[in-house]
């Protein structure tokens, strides 16, 4: 059994669109290579076809993966999350107490993180020892690189 994945509307949509085009544009393509290859002759010395082949193999096996995960997804509606706590979707403004400097995340899905957007995952060492917490909190997060203090300064949607 797979396990329910959370998305925003976008991050839902840009997941159908991907599947969409594996489905109706790459499948096709390789249904005609397969069909090219075949008709060049001798199957079991054809380079091409076994190539073709395997590609349609791995295709299907993305679409089957792609298809179960939209099956499993779940849309959040973030007016009804709660603004006073950091929760998946908080955008955070946080301050590093060692160094002063300030950083803003929005807190994502695994499969919408993007750090150079400021995107963080909420499986990510930093978003886990953020969640929950309240504005004026201060966290000291275990990262690879040691520990890191931050003190929460804003939160909002």
């Amino acid at each position: 059994m797979s396990e329910l994945k959370y998305y925003t509307t976008e991050g839902l949509e840009k997941l159908k669109e991907e599947l969409n085009r594996l489905t109706t544009v790459e499948r096709p393509a390789i249904s005609r290579q397969i069909a090219e290859a075949r008709d060049k002759g001798d199957l079991s010395e054809n380079a091409e076809y076994a190539a073709a082949k395997e590609a349609q193999g791995l295709l299907e096996l993305k679409i089957s993966k792609m298809q179960e995960v939209v099956s499993n997804a779940r849309l959040i509606d973030e007016k009804k999350l709660d603004n006073s706590k950091i929760l998946i979707f908080s955008t955070v403004k946080v301050k590093n107490l060692q160094n002063g400097s300030f950083f803003t995340y929005t807190l994502v899905p695994e499969n919408e993180a993007n750090i150079k957007a400021g995107k963080l995952s909420v499986s990510s060492p930093i978003a886990k020892g953020l969640l929950g917490k309240a504005l004026g909190d201060t966290v000291e997060i275990n990262i690879p690189a040691g520990k890191i203090a931050f003190e929460i300064v804003e939160i909002s949607r």
